[in-house]
């Protein structure tokens, strides 16, 4: 065998190895790097706290968990969400949301579309070559591994797609003796982007199990402006009619990192309330992620819900007192009927997990919140929102 012949297999072979490697160790190290637990001591939380977390019926609406590889059904001390977390800090539903591209250098003033760093992570993770170079597949892709959770879960997590579901699910939840409750499971796209400008993608995502979908991440899209894009336009001709396809089909409208713009455009073309699925508010954290509060006045009047966020881009400070004062804060701008939680658990950000969640009622008390508005804020809105506008069955 001749020295090039050598030199060829063992390149080859370094080549295999470091591919295995790569394989094996490299997505847990993004994830554990780029999804941090913001750092803190254990949380002491009064009793009275405990009793009212305890009792709630907890929503949260965007968690970005099927982006990563690791088993949702399992406990993990990376990241912010798995169902065993979950349960513990009483989370009853979790809308999960699937990340699909995402510009190089990703920034809340201005980014191209021309750049995505999600495909190396796809490669990386080992998904199916269809999803390497579509994002339709992506998000599709997502929602399987959402229903393989599902149907492993042993009855641990279940699907809310209709509110004959959810209807369903909480019968279930409330008849249940064990500590360890059901989670209800909705599904979301981060962006329209996935839809590739053919409006019958739309029904594909929607036989995959997607009842919200945002309109736009970190840069423009087919259907129009991002809040951090290039142009800021509205809802292109393209947009327009996916608004109108969306109201038909009955799936929610996420208005998360759209332009206002194409905020308002919307507000002036559908039918139904809409939601932004995590955010802060811009009279509490003057933060170029978060809309004036003018539009945040605008959305609620109109029935909408306002998800408020955990990490620093829509709290400034992601600490749970922090958090509890932007609730407090907005309250007092739109009233309780119109909050919601809305993490971005997974989504690239540092921020308390799921099993702390109760350290955000803590604070609520200490800030003389009441109990009822709590309740409201912390579920009971996005559960009453969720029963009147899914489809029926």
């Amino acid at each position: 065998m001749s020295k090039l012949v050598k030199a060829i297999i063992g390149l080859g072979f370094f080549i295999l190895l470091a591919g295995i490697t790569a394989r094996l160790f490299l997505p847990s190290y993004i994830d554990k790097t780029t999804n941090k637990i913001w750092p803190h001591d254990p949380f002491v939380v009064p009793i009275d706290a405990r009793t009212l977390h305890k009792d709630m019926l907890i929503m949260d609406w965007h968690a970005d968990t099927f982006l990563w590889n690791r088993d949702p059904l399992k406990r993990h001390d990376f990241g912010h969400v798995d169902i065993p977390r979950l349960n513990d800090g009483n989370v009853a539903i979790q809308m999960f949301t699937t990340v699909t591209k995402s510009p190089e250098g990703q920034n809340y003033e201005e980014n191209s579309a021309d750049s995505d760093r999600i495909t190396s992570l796809v490669i990386a993770q080992g998904w199916p070559i269809r999803t390497w170079t579509s994002l339709l597949e992506r998000a599709l892709y997502q929602a399987t591994r959402l229903d393989t959770a599902i149907n492993t879960s042993n009855g641990g997590l279940q699907w809310i797609r209709s509110k004959a579901e959810l209807q369903e699910f909480l019968i279930n939840r409330h008849r249940s003796t064990s500590q360890v409750k059901p989670i209800g499971a909705l599904l979301g796209t981060e962006g329209g982007h996935p839809l590739e400008g053919d409006i019958k993608n739309i029904d594909k995502m929607y036989d995959a199990g997607f009842r919200m979908v945002g309109l736009t991440h970190f840069f423009d899209n087919e259907l129009g402006g991002s809040l951090h894009g290039k142009n800021g336009n509205g809802l292109s001709n393209f947009g327009k009619e996916a608004i109108q396809h969306l109201d038909e089909r009955e799936m929610i409208i996420d208005l998360a990192h759209a332009s206002e713009a194409m905020a308002r455009d919307v507000l002036s073309i559908t039918k139904r309330p809409v939601v932004i699925s995590h955010t802060g508010l811009k009279g509490y954290c003057d933060s170029p992620r978060n809309y004036p509060d003018d539009l945040m006045k605008e959305i609620a009047g109109r029935g909408g819900l306002i998800a408020l966020g955990f990490w620093d881009g829509a709290v400034c400070d992601p600490s749970p007192q922090s958090i509890a004062a932007m609730i407090k804060y907005g309250i007092e701008l739109v009233g309780s009927d119109h909050l919601a939680l809305g993490s971005d658990w997974d989504g690239a950000t540092e921020s308390i997990a799921a099993d702390d969640l109760h350290a955000i009622t803590a604070e609520l008390l200490a800030l003389n919140v009441t109990s009822e508005d709590i309740r409201k804020v912390m579920g009971g809105n996005s559960i009453k929102f969720i029963s009147q506008w899914l489809p029926e069955k």
